[in-house]
């Protein structure tokens, strides 16, 4: 056993007075002390050396046992039953034995005052007792009582010493918890400024490219008049979509500046109850999509809610992506009684590997990987939920999320 785990044995606190198995050592080396002196304390007035004599000896030394909890009481009453010894069965014993380690403990404890005043009443009792009753000389008194003055004033000493180092040390612990806390702190702050920064040169770089996409979508719109059908559905997908995300994204970057949404107006986040309008603007950019609803379509919880269309909203945009054109998408969800089911799948070519695009969805090398499949694999993390992602056998590519719907965070 090293010194470590028997310092663990010994400093347990057992039963409901908190004694220890130190506590029982260092009073039985207390014990020994006294008997020793209750055996040689001869002297004018002495009680005879009995049974009577060591029983009473080893009853002082009992409060020790509470030192643990009790240190004051632990001083006090070794005082009061030295001092009824001294009365009812006297043996010239010196205080020195019993009251040292009772005087550590308590100014260990902080209880300095107790722990000066009741060793020196003591000291200066015994040392008037003994002028009036053995009319002893001045170096004969010295003699005697001064190794017992020396040993209890080592005693308090000591004792405020340990305290003292233990006060400095517990303000040293402080002191480094409080700097960890600041440093952690501000390495938060710079975390985030940073974070405001990308988000602002994110902003400044894609928003001016996306209101440019509106203003010219428009300018389309407005030089096509009523011709072709088609072109002004996707015109008009164009224009709203761009207009949607550049209004989203200035909503978070102000979110992102204030800790609330910019202008306050709230970013309203992501649900599937969008998924209609994700679908028109998907098969009027070209890939047109199908939506089938298994089970018993229910509201989920905001979080699962939003993960749910974030993961189709990057389903689908792969398709337009890396699917080729004439590409078809299906969406499915299943609503099961525990989880929400999401397979999405196109029967795209892209993503058989005839395309170089098609890497993006997985199968390229991963210098050449993009961030959507990881990002939606995080987002379903995030909530307790899983995603794959590959090439079917017959064709296309197919993306599979699992969501849990108990004990997801609201």
């Amino acid at each position: 056993m090293d010194w470590v785990s028997l310092r663990s044995v010994l400093g347990r606190p057992r039963g409901r007075l908190g004694i220890r198995l130190g506590d029982v050592g260092m009073t039985a080396v207390v014990l020994v002390a006294v008997e020793l002196s209750v055996a040689t304390g001869n002297g004018p007035g002495a009680v005879k050396l009995n049974a009577v004599a060591y029983v009473f000896g080893g009853v002082l030394v009992l409060p020790v046992l509470l030192r643990n909890r009790y240190p004051r009481f632990e001083l006090l009453a070794c005082s009061v039953l030295l001092l009824a010894y001294y009365w009812l069965d006297r043996r010239d014993i010196s205080p020195a034995p019993l009251l040292s380690v009772p005087i550590y403990d308590a100014a260990v404890a902080g209880f300095l005052l107790a722990a000066i005043v009741i060793p020196a009443a003591y000291m200066v009792i015994g040392l008037f007792v003994v002028e009036l009753s053995q009319h002893w000389t001045l170096v004969t008194l010295i003699n005697n009582f001064l190794p017992s003055i020396v040993v209890l004033a080592l005693a308090i000493m000591l004792g405020d010493a340990v305290r003292s180092r233990r006060a400095l040390a517990a303000e040293t612990a402080e002191r480094l918890r409080v700097a960890h806390e600041e440093r952690e702190a501000e390495g938060a702050r710079r975390v985030a400024e940073e974070r405001l920064r990308i988000a602002r040169d994110l902003h400044d770089t894609v928003a001016h490219s996306m209101a440019t996409i509106t203003v010219q979508a428009g300018s389309a719109l407005h030089v096509l008049g009523d011709r072709d059908d088609r072109v002004r559905g996707a015109l008009t997908a164009i224009r709203e979509t761009s207009k949607h995300a550049l209004g989203e994204m200035r909503a978070t970057l102000g979110q992102l500046r204030q800790g609330t949404p910019a202008g306050g107006i709230p970013v309203t986040p992501g649900g599937l109850d969008r998924l209609p309008a994700l679908r028109d603007a998907v098969t009027a950019a070209g890939a047109p999509v199908t939506i089938a609803v298994d089970g018993d379509q229910r509201p989920l919880p905001p979080a699962i809610d939003e993960v749910a269309y974030r993961i189709l909203q990057e389903s689908l945009t792969n398709v337009l992506r890396h699917a080729g054109p004439a590409a078809r998408a299906t969406v499915r969800l299943c609503y099961e009684p525990a989880a929400l089911a999401i397979t999405v799948t196109d029967d795209g070519i892209g993503s058989n590997g005839d395309q170089p695009a098609g890497g993006s969805r997985g199968v390229a090398p991963p210098d050449q990987q993009g961030h959507g499949l990881t990002g939606m694999a995080e987002r379903a993390a995030e909530v307790g939920g899983r995603v794959t992602a590959g090439p079917r056998g017959d064709g296309g590519f197919e993306v599979s999320a699992t969501l849990p719907l108990t004990g997801a965070a609201g």
